[in-house]
Parts: structure tokens; C-alpha cells; sequence
């Protein structure tokens, strides 16, 4: 009864993903610019597959090298751009959302797979989960778990199993907080599948020794690697050094403030459920103390508790569906509106893309010097590629990686963009004393000073001073050439 009202009323699984990943491709391709991160990786990949410098030689982020792999390989085929990494983040995506369905269709029937990849695809596409930047790499390591989920779920014979253990070191390989995905496959195996811990466990070794071995001969040092990607993520001056208060008000904002409360009573009738897959609790609650432990809050973060939290949501409604005679059709008309997601943000780019009135070269050189966009950014590393010599250094201060990127020009630090940890400053004031760039960026816009540690900005200033002649002002930059 369900299945032909479900068929008769609207949805088929496969147009459901098509039409999901068109909306995150409006969502993804409007903004015409790499964004902060992207411009990071874009630069570390283009100096990697184009230069010859090997990641964490080559610029530092605390990313895996398969996301800079990515980028790279973007740049080799199709120069700067930023679709296709947006593009293969969407198809990757969408294969997630493809599994996460067949999950829930082996768990809990078809009904199940379609309020589940509903509920599932719309939250990617949110703004509190950071639905624009489906290049990231949660995109990829979240994906690689729901597959090794699936195949554990479905799994007869040790085969299987391993294949789920290869799987999921591929998602840890992307991203180490895939490590809380893959712990609650673990603590459900103990539990439940002991005989096959060992398969599960040789897929991962196996494909994580691959990928260290590949790593290497690509000429990635092991220890920068671990220190870059791990270790200088935590500690003062690192990106997870906050306060308490500042964890307690983001937290606030990250699970009460947002988008996020619509699962909430759904995933607590899934508790009172009296058949139910425990596996899924123990999934949330991994990847909820993940966040937690890295206690950033970042809004892309939120992706790694999606996929639990749509399959409790979806089991929990094909029950009542199924349990109380509620017709198909209302429910999920219900499900749209409170899930679809408010897409207000492609009419502000598509709007700010077609005018942009305020940021343009002259406004943002004159008080109060307003914090350039995104697009002034690419638009003054378009300036400065234009003014300067390939092979070049150029130095751009503060948190300009979008400018480094588009400029072209490798910086003489690998912190070319802001890192304030006490190795990382140590490594930036003796590289620009020892490899003067012939142009720098100085930031005249207020945001630099107050988010920068003053040493850094001062050592800058005394740099320029010292060295440098003041040529003029581009897009809210002082921008200095080394004397002659």
C-alpha cells in the first residue's frame, strides 16, 4: 500500500539524488571565486603537481594530501578554476546519498530509504552545515563511511567486511575525524560481528600502509605530514586554541541555534523504539563527541552526524507511517517544507556577482577600509599576477590565501597564509629575512591587526619599513615592492 502510494505520489530514489545534486550544484557554482579554504588548497596543489613541491614543503594547511591531490590535479587539466573540485565534490556526494539510502531500504524498507535520503540530502544542503562548500573534505570522508557502513550492514562473508574496512580507511585518509566513524563500526562489531573484526581491521591496515607508501614516493616527508595534519592542530596559537566560553556559546549556537533541532524529535522517538538498530546511536554519539573533541564548531563540521541522525529520522517516520495508517503523501509534503533548505544564499552571490557596488578598488582604499570580499581578493591576486614576473616571490599578510591563489606567485614562507603557533611564527620572520619576496600585501582594513597576533603585524611593518618602498593601494592592501 505504501510503496504504490509512495510511487504514485512523487519520488523514485535515483530523481530524488539527481535532483538533490542539482540544487547543491546552483548552491556550490554561483559563488565565481575560490573561497577562503579552497584558495589554500588550490595553492598548495599548484605548487605540488606544477612546481614540483611536495605538500607541507609547498605551503601548510592541516589537511590530508588527497584534498591537495584534488586541487592539484583540478589545476594541472583545467588551470585555476574552482568548478571542478565543486563538481567532483557534488558526485561524491551524491553516491553518499545513494548508499545512505540503501542503508536505510535494507534496514527498514523503501519507504525508509526515501524519507532518509530526504531528510539526508536537503541537511547537506543547509547553511548551518556549510552547504556551499561540498568540496571539503568531510564531503569525502563522510561519504567513504556510509559506504563501509553499507557493506558491514550487509556483509555475509569476511570479503565483504574488508571491503568495509577499505573503505573507511579511505574516508580517515581524507579527514582523521573519519576515526569516530570508524570507531562505532568497531563498537558495534564487538558487540555484535566479532568474527569479522579481523577482516575489518586488515582492510584498513592494508589501505592506509597503500596510501602512506604512495604518500612517500610522492615525496611527502612522514613526519610533516603527521605534525602539519595532527599534532600543530591543537595547543596555543592553533586553530582549536579557544576559551570555554567560547566552546559554550558556540556549542549553543552549533546544536540549539540552528537548522540542526528539526532531527530532534525524531532521532529521540527512534530511543523508544522497541526494534531498532542500535548501531545508529552508537554512530551519533561517536561522531557527536568528535566534534566535540575537536571543539572548533564549524559549521561543516555538523556533516559527520548527518547521516545518523537521517536514518534515525527516516526509520522513525516510516514507523509512525507504517504503524499508524498516516497516509504517505502529507508527510512527506511536510517533510519538504521544514527540510528543504532556504536558498537564499545563491541570490545574494548571484545578486553580489552582477552589481557588487562597494567593493571595488577605490572604496576599499579609503576610510574606513572595508574588509574586501571574496571576489576582491581573487580580483587584487589577478592584479598582482599582472604586475609581477613569474617565478617571483610575493608575500600577501594576514589570512590571504584567496590573493596568494589567484596571484599565481609562490610566497617565500610555506605559512603563506596566517598560522600563529610559536614554531610557525619562528619559520615565517626567518624566511622573510632570508628570502625577501619582491612584492608584499599588507592588509590596511582593521580585521588584520585585531585577528592577527601584534608580533607578526609588527615584524611585517618593521619589514616593509626597513626594505620596502609603499607603491599604493590595491583592493584594501598597502602594497610594497623590495627596494632595488
Amino acid at each position: 500500500m505504501y510503496l504504490k502510494e509512495l510511487k504514485n505520489f512523487l519520488l523514485k530514489p535515483l530523481p530524488l539524488i539527481i535532483f538533490i545534486a542539482t540544487l547543491q550544484l546552483i548552491i556550490a557554482l554561483l559563488p565565481n571565486h575560490l573561497s577562503f579554504d579552497e584558495a589554500m588548497w588550490q595553492y598548495i596543489g599548484h605548487n605540488w603537481f606544477s612546481n614540483g613541491l611536495a605538500p607541507y614543503r609547498g605551503g601548510v594547511d592541516n589537511k590530508s594530501p588527497l584534498i591537495f591531490a584534488v586541487f592539484g590535479l583540478s589545476d594541472k587539466l583545467f588551470g585555476l578554476n574552482c568548478w571542478f573540485p565543486r563538481v567532483l565534490g557534488t558526485v561524491c556526494e551524491s553516491v553518499g546519498i545513494y548508499y545512505l539510502y540503501k542503508i536505510a531500504k535494507h534496514v527498514s524498507g523503501e519507504l525508509c530509504g526515501i524519507f532518509s535520503i530526504t531528510i539526508y540530502g536537503f541537511s547537506l544542503l543547509w547553511k548551518s552545515t556549510d552547504g556551499t562548500s561540498v568540496s571539503f573534505t568531510e564531503t569525502y570522508a563522510v561519504t567513504f563511511i556510509i559506504i563501509s557502513v553499507y557493506y558491514l550492514l550487509t556483509a555475509q562473508n569476511n570479503r565483504q567486511v574488508f571491503i568495509s574496512g577499505l573503505f573507511a580507511a579511505i574516508g580517515f585518509a581524507f579527514r582523521f575525524t573519519a576515526f569516530f566513524g570508524i570507531a562505532a563500526i568497531f563498537l558495534s562489531m564487538l558487540k555484535t560481528q566479532r568474527k569479522f573484526i579481523f577482516s575489518f581491521c586488515a582492510g584498513i591496515i592494508l589501505t592506509l600502509v597503500f596510501f602512506i607508501v604512495v604518500m612517500v614516493l610522492s615525496g611527502i616527508q612522514l613526519n610533516d605530514f603527521i605534525a602539519y595534519s595532527l599534532t600543530q592542530n591543537f595547543g596555543q596559537g592553533s586553530v582549536t586554541d579557544r576559551d570555554i566560553s567560547w566552546r559554550i556559546n558556540s556549542f549553543a549556537n552549533t546544536f540549539f541555534y540552528s537548522e540542526i533541532i528539526l532531527f530532534y524529535p525524531f532521532v529521540l522517538f527512534f530511543f523508544f523504539l522497541k526494534q531498532r538498530n542500535n548501531f545508529f546511536i552508537i554512530w551519533l554519539i561517536c561522531t557527536f563527541t568528535g566534534i566535540n573533541v575537536i571543539g572548533i564548531y564549524a559549521t561543516t563540521h555538523l556533516k559527520d552526524i548527518l547521516p545518523a541522525m537521517a536514518l534515525m529520522s527516516g526509520i522513525s517516520l516510516a514507523y509512525l507511517v507504517q504503524n499508524y495508517h498516516i497516509p504517505v503523501k502529507p508527510v512527506l509534503i511536510i517533510v519538504w517544507i521544514c527540510f528543504f533548505p532556504k536558498l537564499l544564499q545563491p541570490f545574494v552571490d548571484l545578486k553580489h556577482f552582477i552589481f557588487s557596488p562597494d567593493m571595488n578598488a577605490a572604496n576599499l582604499c579609503a576610510q574606513p577600509y572595508l574588509d574586501p570580499d571574496d571576489n576582491a581578493k581573487k580580483l587584487l591576486g589577478q592584479w598582482i599576477n599582472s604586475n609581477t614576473v613569474s617565478g617571483e616571490k610575493v608575500f600577501v599578510a594576514g589570512y590571504g590565501s584567496i590573493v596568494q591563489a589567484y596571484s599565481k606567485r609562490q610566497s617565500p614562507t610555506i605559512y603563506f597564509n596566517v598560522t600563529q603557533t610559536k614554531t610557525a611564527k619562528e619559520v615565517l620572520f626567518n624566511d622573510l629575512i632570508n628570502q625577501k619576496p619582491v612584492l608584499m600585501a599588507i592588509p590596511e582594513f582593521p580585521e588584520y591587526r585585531s585577528n592577527v597576533n601584534s608580533d607578526i603585524s609588527a615584524f611585517i611593518d618593521s619589514l616593509a619599513a626597513a626594505d620596502y618602498s609603499f607603491g599604493q593601494c590595491m583592493y584594501g592592501y598597502a602594497i610594497y615592492k623590495l627596494k632595488k
